[in-house]
């Protein structure tokens, strides 16, 4: 019998822990649970590590460390708090896999700890290669470390090139399923509430994700990611609407003949092959019927009602600090949408004056890559005062 791969799930109570976690329960023979790392939802993070009997809980807001070791008391766990401690765990010696799946900028140092120890990482947080893809690249490379992604799209593209040789790569296909507003116009998204934003058509995720999608910057983080992922020029990444969401992403190759990666709308797929990869085990859920979906198609996304993905693709042909930026300030309106202070179209108002408000560096090192994040996010909510209502 194989050795079980021993997992540290960062990020272990939000949509990609817990299905990971429910993936780890039907393969005990194949995975262990080593970590659980989690920021506030100290209640669910108790019942996992209960249940899968970890060696490490991290808790990321320190406030609630006293708390956990209450409710943990009875159970031998040892019990951590704070960012350190995260960046800590994710090179642990006794974690073969690490699954990035914390939300934005906060798995940008912890994924990087985990590339300098050599870790496979399975990466659902794509906002790490946005803020510093050229510095996790590089520890990866000089550290042989490996990712596998785990955003539907890229592990598609991923799956798509596994015997191939990139330079044969003409072009990577990106596929979008449009979110709750496809084909509506600018008039209509003004008046869109963080209600109506929240109900996506065929996938179940986190809120901030959820919002990302409705906006479609999800898939210009989408664009920049697997320009790092894949080492291809932004130029040869394209974004198409596919509504059905059954084809997560295609590979056109220099002879014009293209592979694409199909299943149902359900991120237990690409989940599973990153925890498993090379293998593929089993699994009789999920299954794709052909006649289930007898149209698939495919449209142009609108650039214009929809700024978010133009700037994105704007930022990573800037280079440097930019990215960084527009990550940042959108996290930052996206909570504030969240909470209704400002409108959805907004969103991209002020991430672009934040754009034009923050230093801009060339070739950023670590140290300027989180001082960007800082300033940007207090940048941005300068400029929102304007607009919260």
């Amino acid at each position: 019998m194989n050795k079980r791969k021993r997992i540290a799930i960062l990020g272990s109570t939000g949509s990609i822990g817990t299905q990971a976690l429910d993936i780890i329960r039907d393969y005990p023979d194949k995975f262990h649970v080593e970590v659980l790392v989690a920021n506030t939802n100290i209640e669910l993070l108790a019942r996992q590590a209960i249940d899968f009997e970890p060696n490490f809980v991290v808790i990321g807001d320190k406030s609630r460390f006293q708390k956990l070791k209450e409710l943990l008391a009875d159970y031998p766990v040892k019990i951590y708090a704070g960012p350190e401690a995260v960046e800590q765990v994710s090179a642990l010696d006794c974690v073969d896999i690490v699954l990035a799946a914390m939300v934005g900028f906060s798995g940008f140092i912890p994924t990087l700890r985990a590339a300098r120890a050599g870790k496979t990482i399975a990466l659902a947080n794509k906002e790490t290669l946005v803020v510093g893809g050229h510095i996790i690249t590089e520890e990866i490379q000089k550290n042989r470390a490996q990712i596998i992604p785990v955003d539907s799209e890229h592990s598609a593209i991923y799956q798509c090139l596994v015997g191939e040789d990139i330079k044969t790569v003409d072009k990577l296909i990106l596929t979008a399923s449009g979110g709750p507003f496809r084909g509506k116009d600018k008039n209509f998204i003004k008046e869109v509430t963080p209600e109506m934003a929240l109900k996506h058509p065929n996938w179940d995720m986190g809120s901030k994700v959820t919002i990302d999608s409705a906006s479609l910057m999800n898939k210009g983080l989408e664009v920049i990611e697997a320009h790092w992922l894949f080492g291809i020029d932004v130029d040869h990444i394209e974004v198409v609407i596919h509504p059905q969401s059954v084809i997560h992403s295609m590979v056109e190759f220099k002879d014009g003949s293209i592979k694409a990666q199909m299943g149902v709308p359900n991120m237990r797929i690409p989940i599973q092959y990153a925890l498993d990869f090379p293998e593929r085990s089993f699994s009789a859920k999920n299954r794709f019927l052909f006649t289930d979906y007898p149209n698939l198609s495919f449209e142009k996304p609108d650039l214009e009602t929809f700024r978010n993905l133009a700037i994105a693709y704007e930022c990573i042909r800037k280079g440097g600090n930019a990215p960084c930026i527009m990550n940042a300030a959108n996290e930052v309106a996206v909570e504030l949408f969240l909470t209704k202070k400002i409108r959805f179209t907004q969103i991209s108002d002020l991430i672009e004056e934040t754009l034009q408000n923050v230093e801009f560096f060339s070739d950023p090192n670590i140290e300027e890559c989180v001082y960007t994040d800082n300033i940007s996010r207090i940048k941005l909510l300068e400029l929102s005062k304007k607009f919260i209502r």
